[in-house]
């Protein structure tokens, strides 16, 4: 199948055929991977989309004390904003 490229704004765009969207099963967003000259447009699956079962996870990381904080959230330099 050939699709056209079109102007949005300063950019270009793709339009995509309702049937390939379905097919494709994609939402709001998609993945786009670059592999040489070729554009691969995925979508994501739909727990990544949905954002289920995250307050799971969160608990499981807690339980596991893995919820630490990676930088502090309180700088010595912030005194001197004061």
């Amino acid at each position: 199948m050939k699709a056209k490229i079109i102007q949005i704004g300063n950019s270009k765009g793709l339009r995509l055929p309702k049937s390939i969207i379905e097919q494709c099963e994609f939402s709001d967003q998609v993945d786009l991977e670059v592999d040489g000259k070729v554009l691969l447009i995925k979508s994501f699956p739909k727990t990544e989309q949905r954002r289920t079962n995250w307050s799971e996870a969160f608990k499981q990381m807690a339980e596991n004390s893995d919820d630490q904080h990676l930088v502090s959230d309180v700088f010595q330099d912030d005194e001197d904003f004061e």
